[in-house]
Formats: structure tokens, sequence, C-alpha cells
């Protein structure tokens, strides 16, 4: 391992200096290879008086440090906290190093900015005389989030534990040495890794629940849920075992199909540059934090799960075992082959139908015979028609931003075949379908209870975003960000399967 320490006390002969020491007296120990910056002996203007970092002269002792940087796997900054944050000497050292190109690069998706500093971590060492409760709870450690958030984990750091040592004014000299053999002691245990096994476990924990995208998976569990009470509305009873083992497999199954999303989308994925929330994948894969050898792993965990509770919720609930059977045959076909081969619905532009299927007539159909009811019955066929309506606009729309990607990668979606406009086009005509048979069954008097008052929320709603869309059709340059618009498509569909579910439990 290769060890970084950065003395940011701008004084000769401080505390800092002594910490500093100790902690290189551990690490040596540890027999790591070791680097020391002491900020205040570089030749350096800690001011940027051009308009950019880069575009300043940049001295000999800041190209060194930029090249020590990128060395080290390990960065350890000691300083003192001076008015709740770091020295100005430290402040100028970060203003000229992490500069763009460096620790970071602007880019069109996610939040604008990608991390360059993957793969590194980093530690805090700093004195105070605020004791540290007060600098925690009254103050909200600003310090500690100026460097660890907005620095270092913006350029893609992972912190280790920050240790604070305070107050130190007030500090006797046994107090002193003892913080001394703390830090060389944290020194020492660098030949175990710098991250315990702790943080080791919550990153581990954290990617994978960033790879499955958890934020798709509450309209699967509303329309389910609307679906399992529609059934008890009819008279079967509604059984709370059967509910959730039912959701269990859902949920597996959904992550499953989230997964091979992410392995066969890897090409597509790699090539956008307009990645969002909802757009791009996970990037878990693009990013190296995961590998196919893991993603397959966890597709065969979430499937033999899935498997597991789907034959248990077929054991054990009162509906027709042999219409159960087809239904979650044909919703786990249409989920798995969405990119999974031979099917790859995904890249014959029958995508966007099969998200819509899924999350709409499938999910509502399993709750309602887990529950006893029959496929037969119209009433979770009614249900589902507005839902897979509202939800196409959405995942046509999700296609625009990645459409140079997908396009790149012979993904043919709607936006892909039709262009981008096209697009907006369709979404235009769905929405308005969507409301349209609200309209028609609120006249027709067909399943009241459940879609009362639904458009009242749903009109409105649709008006906005055709006024929206229709302005990105107007537009001669329309922008290949549209994150207002799929916020405006996203938050509509929520109202035609929660509406329905509050009003039937």
């Amino acid at each position: 391992m290769k060890v970084l320490i950065i003395n940011g006390h701008p004084r000769n002969n401080s505390f800092s200096d002594a910490i500093t020491a100790a902690y290189y007296s551990g690490a040596a120990a540890a027999r790591v290879q070791l680097a020391t910056l002491v900020l205040r002996d570089l030749d350096f203007s800690p001011n940027v008086t051009s308009f950019s970092p880069n575009q300043q002269f940049i001295e000999p002792d800041i190209r060194s440090a930029q090249q020590t940087l990128l060395w080290a796997d390990h960065v350890v900054f000691v300083y003192p906290t001076w008015w709740g944050t770091m020295p100005a000497l430290l402040k100028g050292f970060i203003d000229r190093v992490f500069t763009a190109g460096l620790a970071f690069n602007e880019i069109e998706g996610g939040t604008g900015y990608e991390p360059l500093l993957r793969g590194k971590t980093a530690q805090l060492i700093t004195t105070m005389d605020t004791p540290n409760l007060i600098y925690q709870l009254l103050y909200r450690a600003p310090g500690h989030n100026a460097m660890g958030k907005a620095l270092l984990e913006f350029c893609g750091f992972e912190m280790t534990t920050t240790i604070s040592l305070a107050p130190v004014r007030s500090s006797s000299e046994l107090q002193r040495k003892k913080w001394l053999d703390r830090v060389k002691a944290r020194g020492s245990s660098l030949k175990y890794g710098p991250l315990n096994w702790k943080k080791k476990l919550s990153i581990r924990i954290i990617t994978w629940l960033k790879a499955l995208r958890l934020q798709f998976y509450p309209m699967t569990a509303v329309a389910y849920a609307a679906g399992a009470w529609s059934a008890n509305h009819f008279g079967h009873t509604f059984n709370a075992t059967v509910f959730w083992t039912g959701y269990a497999w859902l949920f597996f199954l959904e992550a499953a199909t989230v997964l091979i999303n992410e392995s066969a989308d890897y090409n597509s994925d790699k090539k956008n540059k307009y990645f969002g929330p909802f757009t791009g994948g996970s990037r878990m894969i693009v990013e190296g934090l995961l590998n196919f050898k893991s993603v397959r792993k966890g597709i065969f965990l979430c499937l033999t799960t899935a498997t597991i509770c789907l034959g248990m919720v077929l054991y054990i609930a009162n509906g027709n075992l042999k219409e159960m059977l087809l239904t979650c045959f044909a919703l786990t076909v249409l989920a798995l082959g969405y990119t999974a081969r031979p099917l790859k619905l995904a890249y014959q532009t029958l995508g966007e139908i099969t998200v819509a299927i899924t999350h709409s007539f499938a999910v509502i159909v399993c709750g309602y015979l887990f529950m006893g009811g029959s496929i037969n019955d119209p009433y979770p066929w009614v249900l589902g028609l507005p839902l897979f309506f509202s939800v196409l606009p959405s995942i046509t729309l999700a296609g625009i931003p990645d459409y140079q990607a997908d396009l790149s990668a012979g993904k043919r979606t709607i936006a892909v075949r039709f262009g981008k406009k096209g697009a907006a086009y369709a979404a235009i005509i769905f929405t308005t379908l969507s409301v349209l048979t609200l309209i028609v069954f609120t006249i027709a008097d067909l399943f009241p209870i459940a879609f009362k008052n639904l458009l009242y929320f749903a009109l409105p709603h649709a008006a906005w975003l055709i006024l929206k869309l229709a302005s990105y059709i107007k537009s001669p340059e329309p922008p290949k960000r549209i994150d207002t618009i799929m916020i405006a498509a996203l938050t509509y569909l929520i109202w035609y399967a929660v509406v329905p579910l509050i009003n039937l439990t």
C-alpha cells in the first residue's frame, strides 16, 4: 500500500507535526510505502487568480503534489480545525491540486461530475479547541463535511473514521501522549488495510443496493397490493402470509431482471453520456464497483430465492393453481426476456410494452389470483388498463437520454426507431389514452370504487405532462437531458396505482 500523509498546519513545531510523526512511525511499522507533504514547505500560490485552476501557472511543487496524490492508495490529512474548518493554507492547496481532469471530470450525465479518484481511501486527523460533541451536534461538523463529503467523496475517495482530538487547549501532557499513541496505533493498523470490516461490509451493501435500483420497486408493490385488495373487495379473504410471500417472489424476480439488464445493457450504459437516476442503468459495472461474475452470482441468488418463494405461494394460496402457474410463467418470461436472450424484447421495440404489462396487468392479476380470484374476472383487467397506459409515457421517454447509446448498442427502443421527438409524440398519445380510458370507465361506471376521485388527480397532471412534451417537441434544439419531463411522467403513473389502492383498502 502507498500512503501519503499531508500536514496542513502552517506553523513549525505544532501538535500537528507530532501527530504526523506518530502516524508515520506507526505506518512504517506496518511496512507500507510512505510519502509526506508538509504544505508550509511547498512553494506555491494558494490563490486561484485565473478563471480556472488549470489555466494558472502550475508550480513544480503543485505538479509534484498532484503526481504524489495519484500515486497514493491512502491519503491522510493532518491539520487543525480553525473557525470550524481547515486552515487557509490547506484550502489553497486543495484549490490548486484537486483540479478538473485530475480529481474529477465535468460530464453530461448523473450530477454533472465524474469522480476520477475512485479506489483510493482517505482519513482526516484534526485537532480542535471545541469539544467533539459541541462540534458535531451544535455546529454539525462543517469542516469534516467540507473535507470528507464535498471534497474527498466527491472525487471518489472512500472515507475512514475521522479522528478528532479535542479540546487541545486544555489538554494535559498525558492526554496528548494518549492521543499520539492512538494515532500511532491507527498508522500501524494499516497492515490490515485502511478500512475495517464494518466499512467494507457497508460499502458492499450500498453497492448492491445501488445495483438493484430500488427506486423502481414501489410501483410494483403498489400495483400488486391493489390487485390483492380488489380480490378482497369482491369477497375473497385477504391472506397476509400469501400476500407477503407473493410479493417476495415479485421482489426477487424484479431484482433478477434489474441485474440481467445491468449486464446485458453494459455496452449501452458505458456509452451513455446523459444517464440519470432512472436512465442509463445503475453504472455499478461501468464504474468497476461490480464485475460481471459477481452480477451473475447475484442473478442466480435472486432467481433461486424467487423460485422458492413462488413454490411456497403456489402451495399456500387459495387461487386456481393452473391459472396462477400460467400467469406467473408469463410474467417471468416477460420480465426476464426484457433484455435476456433469446427474447431481448427491449432490442426489438417491444421493451416499453413489456415494462408496461409487467408493471400493470401482470402484477395486478397476480395479486388478485393469489387471494383466490379468477383470471376470468374482469376486475383486475379493468383496474390494469389505465395503469398500463400511464406507465408507457415514462418508459418511452427514458429512451430519449439513452438515445445515442442505445443506437450505438443496437437497442431498438421507441426513441431509436422513431426518433426523440417521435418518442415524445408517443408519450403524448399514451398519456391521452390513459385519461380517455379513465373517463370512459367513469362514465360506464366500471369498478367505481377503485377509480373514485382518480380523475381529479390524473387529468391536471396529464395536462401538465402534455404541455411539457409539446414544449419539448416545439424546441428547435431539444435538451439532451429531460429530467423535469421524466419527473412529470414518473409521478403521473403514481396516481393510477396509489388512488385505487387507497380506495380499495
